[in-house]
């Protein structure tokens, strides 16, 4: 009787599943936001010593900085409560990982590093991945890292800015060149990564980050079908690193080629895989070159959302990982099980952004969930880079993929090149 006793709390007691937790924090979160509650958004941009202590490193801004981090701090203790994980782990390890995320976005704001287009997320992971590496960090100590759910608060965030009247501004040239671009350099990338028999998980991450919008669809999708956030994070870095080379270089090679301004814009805008390197490599072109990149770009991030639901669908209607997996078939009930509930909180938000609030309600709140959602990401990847081994990232299983990446990227540039030529000449 007595042990009937004991168990019958467990039975009867009730615990959200993380992609639930996370659908509930973001929208939380963003309807916080709508109420009035002013979310904070700390100034990390600065050019000199002088500047970095009387813009970044003063009292107001620092006191910025820890509302900020009972904001995140409290949403974090909710998603353990919601998912009956232990508080005491992470009352430890939340605020070291803060204080390594914000390093990593002071370093990221000085103005040279953004004139190189290195991105905050970059910076995390290195100093979680020298701090990981270096210092023995106990067991119990990595358990409480939740890389995945911060990735997930993050996705359900990045909703808010992926407005479908973006579409509008973007015209229908814009369009039509990012969904010819999003499929055929999307099937390339996939059938080259099972030619070289990489895995369904990096093949998925590599296709998407590659023929959408980089960093923001590699995460998206790994999210989608709860991809090694190992794999994340050297597909992530892949993005990042080519970026750079092909910001500086395309430019160039169009003024080589005699490539009027709307052609090479067109051409930036589909290639270049993150938003900051498209509007870098603009400016170094001219005005048109610039609003025709950002209008591209604009189309081919307003697909994510549809990329990340088709992904969604097809992994869980696919997926063979398990013997029950195996030998359960796939009915809608088991599809609807497997399917990643925060998806529907990114749709849900874009949905409610673009159609159902005044541009008056979208502008009041877009700067600080922005930022919210720029720094769960940095944190996600501060916690992959303190829990993964230096081992795991360099070894020699990593070269397909990593040819993969870049043949793929090759056959993007010079397909986007061709349609850009025969739509904006």
């Amino acid at each position: 009787m007595s042990q009937v006793t004991q168990t019958l709390p467990e039975k009867t007691r009730f615990t959200f599943t993380e992609d639930w937790t996370v659908v509930v924090l973001g929208i939380s979160i963003i309807a916080l936001a709508l109420a009035g509650l002013p979310l904070p958004v700390p100034a990390y941009s600065w050019s000199n010593g002088q500047e970095l202590f009387s813009k970044v490193l003063t009292s107001a801004n620092l006191l910025t900085i820890v509302i900020q981090f009972v904001l995140v701090i409290a949403v974090a203790v909710l998603g353990a409560v919601l998912l009956n994980k232990p508080l005491k782990s992470l009352l430890v390890v939340f605020p070291v990982v803060y204080g390594i995320t914000v390093l990593a976005l002071i370093i990221a704001g000085n103005s040279q590093v953004k004139a190189w287009n290195l991105e905050a997320v970059i910076f995390s992971l290195t100093l979680g991945l020298l701090i990981g590496n270096i210092v023995t960090l106990p067991e119990w100590f990595r358990s409480a890292l939740g890389a995945e759910m911060f990735v997930k608060i993050g996705l359900v965030l990045l909703g808010t800015s992926v407005v479908f009247s973006d579409i509008l501004k973007a015209g229908a040239l814009g369009l039509v060149q990012a969904l010819v671009v999003v499929v055929s350099v999307w099937y390339f990338a996939y059938w080259l990564c099972k030619k070289l028999k990489i895995d369904d998980e990096m093949s998925l991450m590599i296709s998407s980050a590659v023929s959408i919008c980089g960093v923001s669809a590699a995460i998206a999708t790994a999210g989608a079908i709860k991809g090694d956030t190992r794999k994340l994070s050297y597909v992530i870095s892949l993005v990042l690193v080519t970026a750079i080379p092909m910001m500086v270089g395309m430019p160039y090679l169009a003024n080589y080629l005699g490539l009027s301004q709307e052609v090479t814009g067109a051409w930036l805008g589909g290639s270049i895989d993150t938003t900051g390197a498209v509007v870098a490599s603009g400016t170094l072109v001219g005005e048109t070159a610039l609003k025709i990149s950002t209008i591209v770009k604009f189309s081919q991030n307003v697909l994510l959302g549809i990329a990340a639901f088709a992904i969604s669908i097809y992994w869980t209607y696919t997926q063979k990982n398990t013997e029950e997996a195996r030998s359960e078939k796939p009915t809608l009930a088991v599809i609807w099980e497997r399917f990643p509930k925060f998806v529907l909180g990114f749709v849900g938000a874009s949905l409610v952004f673009s159609f159902l609030l005044s541009p008056a309600a979208v502008s009041s709140v877009k700067d600080g969930l922005k930022n919210i959602q720029t720094l769960w990401f940095v944190l996600a990847f501060t916690s992959i880079g303190l829990e993964t081994r230096f081992s795991d990232l360099i070894n020699a299983s990593n070269r397909k993929p990593l040819y993969a990446f870049l043949t793929a990227q090759t056959f993007n540039i010079i397909v986007t090149l061709l349609i850009a030529y025969l739509l904006f000449r």
